[in-house]
């Protein structure tokens, strides 16, 4: 259990090592972190370009890999009706949650100078948001829900015809597998980064930021064992009634241990699986819903994306009241937990994406990232047991519909 807890959160605790060593180096040597900040802008740029290419090939190669799900049909589409009604109530309660517990401290702080609202209309947004004008554009990582629409039609695409298309295909497996060895590469850097830019941003904004991190992860975590008890409890009710709340908690705490000492939604399949065959959900539900449900339904993420959301407005002093903003937020925290963690370091993607939509510098992204690797933990937790919870409710509709 010791070996497997270091495997899995190791690095993470390196990262957050090097970004409280980089606070502390920018308290104690403050003349000196300016030379701090080329090495961030380094390993900055270098994710930037990984990025673009590694969405690309990781989309349209998963979609081309696609078979038949004919016989999946009913089961998918009840899949996709509890995936997004379970993962849009947990964006409603992030929402709530950082608007009864707003970010204090950070009325003062500017990075460099307050970012401005554009007024633009929700059509043009829409349009702005989802594609461009030109091809070369999709190459820059400031449009990448654009580049994210562009690879899942050329993933369809291939679908259709995989024998016609199969050189294709197997070029982009080969560069997914390429890009995501770069990735790795350029991640060795990542404690360097992480305290360079952790130096810089306390130099700027002062040891407020300190607080308010963990002000973050205090909230994020009772936030999650709420959510986790509560809504998690009243789901197993609609799936089975008083019956069905007892079953999940019975069987539930294999796949939340596995989950907490793994921090990993895949690693955890295995203990999710068993926990609903022990629960008596049929095997074509769960053998379907929990590895899919792995990569595109994180409860955990979708309340993630929410506060990293609210931090960044904070920041930069805009209003989180107007109803555009609010449904932004809504639709950009939803994306963070489906369509990104299907993609590999989707996390890192989804954080990228919140900068796009809202037209933040991408210097702050490391300020967010810190955020998932703190509340990682419990994240996972929510990932992980929300699609056990929502196996029970797919096997519910089911068997009505039946």
């Amino acid at each position: 259990m010791v070996k497997r807890f270091l495997n899995s959160y190791l690095f993470s605790l390196i990262l957050i090592l090097a970004f409280i060593l980089g606070g502390i180096f920018a308290y104690f040597f403050k003349q000196e972190v300016k030379y701090l900040k080329p090495v961030g802008d380094i390993f900055l740029n270098l994710l930037f370009t990984a990025i673009v290419p590694l969405v690309f090939f990781s989309i349209t190669s998963a979609i081309s890999r696609l078979g038949s799900l004919t016989r999946l049909k009913k089961i998918m589409s009840y899949m996709a009706l509890v995936f997004l009604c379970t993962s849009f109530i947990a964006a409603l309660y992030a929402l709530a949650i950082v608007k009864l517990f707003p970010l204090e401290g950070l009325s003062n702080l500017l990075m460099n100078n307050p970012a401005q609202m554009e007024s633009i209309k929700l059509g043009q947004q829409v349009v702005s948001i989802f594609t461009v004008p030109e091809f070369f554009q999709l190459l820059s990582h400031q449009h990448l829900l654009s580049l994210i629409l562009f690879s899942l039609l050329v993933g369809i695409a291939c679908a259709e015809a995989k024998e016609k298309y199969e050189p294709f295909i197997t070029l982009l497996q080969i560069g997914e597998m390429l890009f995501m060895r770069i990735f790795s590469f350029i991640m060795y850097l990542a404690p360097l980064g992480f305290f360079a830019y952790s130096a810089t941003l306390v130099s700027e904004l002062g040891h407020e930021i300190i607080e308010t991190y963990f002000h973050i992860a205090v909230t994020y975590y009772l936030a999650a064992l709420i959510y986790f008890t509560l809504f998690y409890s009243f789901y197993a009710f609609l799936a089975g009634g008083k019956t069905g709340v007892s079953t999940y908690w019975r069987h539930i705490f294999l796949p939340a241990i596995t989950s907490l000492a793994t921090c990993s939604s895949a690693a955890s399949i295995p203990a999710n699986l068993a926990a609903t065959r022990q629960m008596g959900i049929p095997a074509d539900i769960s053998e379907t819903a929990i590895p899919l449900g792995s990569l595109v339904h994180k409860d955990g993420s979708v309340i993630g994306g929410m506060f990293k959301i609210a931090f960044l407005l904070t920041i930069f002093q805009l209003n989180f009241d107007t109803s555009s903003v609010l449904l932004a937020a809504l639709g950009v925290s939803l994306l963070v937990g489906t369509v990104m963690g299907a993609i590999p370091s989707g996390g890192m993607l989804g954080e990228l994406l919140i900068l796009n939509v809202y037209g933040f510098p991408p210097s702050v992204l490391i300020a967010i990232a810190a955020i998932s690797i703190i509340i990682d933990p419990p994240a996972t937790l929510l990932n992980v047991t929300g699609n056990t919870v929502s196996s029970m409710l797919i096997a519910r509709l089911s068997k009505e519909e039946a």
